[in-house]
């Protein structure tokens, strides 16, 4: 069995352990950022981790590790290739935050097991994946602010294409883990306020950037 044979096993055998609830109750604050930059070459990469507050949008924490992905680049299979750096970098935080938002998918996934499911379901914390692009079938939503579509796969919905400002193209919003789809949409409107992304992911894009300029 090739190494991908085995992370496909490994998705298949994980899909089952996403939770598509939050906890009762469950009010986030600490909102962290997951994202990776790529350096020259492609395996060179700065794992970003930016905390923010949900009420003020400001950076609280952050992260970034600088690691070579030693997994190789296969559609499908972006976790087993940033995920290892990641979980570096949120081991560097001061505290643990109340839900992570990926650069990438959850649930709209062909095996129901993107990136921020795995995220999920490896560190026990609640999690939502925002795509920038689509993974299924979906119908344009209306051109205002918080309109949205259902995002789907096969017939199931996995979704929602999302728009987070005017006249601007969607994004994808997934479940990752520990939450419901409504919470995950109010999450990503409340961090989007005058971008297309989040401003969580915008952070986290920034530092591993810098990152990198820097080594």
């Amino acid at each position: 069995m090739t190494r991908v044979d085995e992370a496909v096993a490994l998705q298949v055998a994980l899909a089952p352990s996403v939770i598509r609830t939050g906890p009762v109750g469950f009010t986030p604050r600490i909102v962290a950022g997951l994202d990776v930059a790529y350096g020259a070459g492609g395996d060179r990469v700065a794992a970003a981790v930016a905390c923010v507050d949900l009420t003020t949008l400001s950076v609280v924490d952050h992260a970034v590790v600088l690691d070579v992905a030693e997994f190789p680049y296969v559609p499908g299979l972006f976790a087993f290739r940033e995920l290892p750096p990641l979980l570096k970098a949120l081991a560097e935080l001061g505290s643990a935050p109340d839900l992570l938002v990926c650069d990438g998918q959850g649930l709209a996934h062909p095996r129901r097991f993107g990136l921020a499911c795995h995220a999920g379901v490896v560190t026990g914390l609640p999690s939502i994946g925002v795509g920038k692009q689509a993974l299924g079938r979906y119908d344009p939503p209306g051109p205002d602010r918080g309109d949205w579509t259902d995002l789907t796969d096969g017939g199931e919905v996995v979704g929602r294409a999302l728009r987070t400002q005017a006249g601007v193209k969607p994004v994808f919003v997934s479940i990752g883990h520990r939450i419901d789809l409504d919470l995950a949409t109010e999450v990503v409107l409340r961090l989007s306020p005058r971008f297309r992304l989040p401003e969580a992911i915008r952070a986290a894009d920034r530092l591993g950037r810098q990152a990198l300029r820097s080594a």
